[in-house]
């Protein structure tokens, strides 16, 4: 693990609270995107060297929506930076950690995702994060094993 990447917040109204989180950091949104395999709509702040991501749904069936249902808005997930998310997974995996990814997939920010089970971090749902670049994803027909 190299740092943390970022803190992922789930809120209902990703309008709304950009307002609320641009006046707390006296900074503006610097990104938003859509992630269509999660179901959500992101935006991202920077606040010195850590990001803050506001995580809205954008269908009621989506991971977020559900989160948001049973617990509020609030705390997702905190995600860590790793050098070589594939090696981290394995390496997680053989420590006991459950992974809820079988394989790194696409997220937002350009970065290549994978989660751990809450209930392997007393709670905490985690994400890995590593940047995508030319070598990290396979190349032609090679696809990777899940592990």
């Amino acid at each position: 693990m190299k740092n943390i990447e970022h803190i992922g917040i789930a809120v209902k109204d990703l309008e709304a609270a950009n307002e609320v989180y641009a006046k707390l950091l006296c900074t503006e949104s610097y990104k938003s995107e859509k992630v269509r395999s999660e179901g959500v709509e992101t935006s991202f702040f920077k606040v010195g060297l850590n990001k803050i991501e506001l995580l809205a749904a954008t269908s009621a069936d989506s991971p977020i929506a559900k989160f948001i249902q049973k617990r509020g808005e609030g705390i997702h997930h905190i995600a860590f930076e790793v050098e070589d998310i594939r090696a981290e997974m394995k390496r997680l995996k053989e420590e006991g950690f459950e992974l809820i990814s079988k394989r790194p997939k696409k997220g937002a920010d350009n970065k290549l995702v994978a989660f751990l089970h809450p209930k392997s971090a007393n709670g905490v749902l985690v994400e890995l994060c590593q940047e995508i670049t030319d070598s990290t994803i396979p190349i032609g027909d090679e696809v990777w094993e899940d592990l």
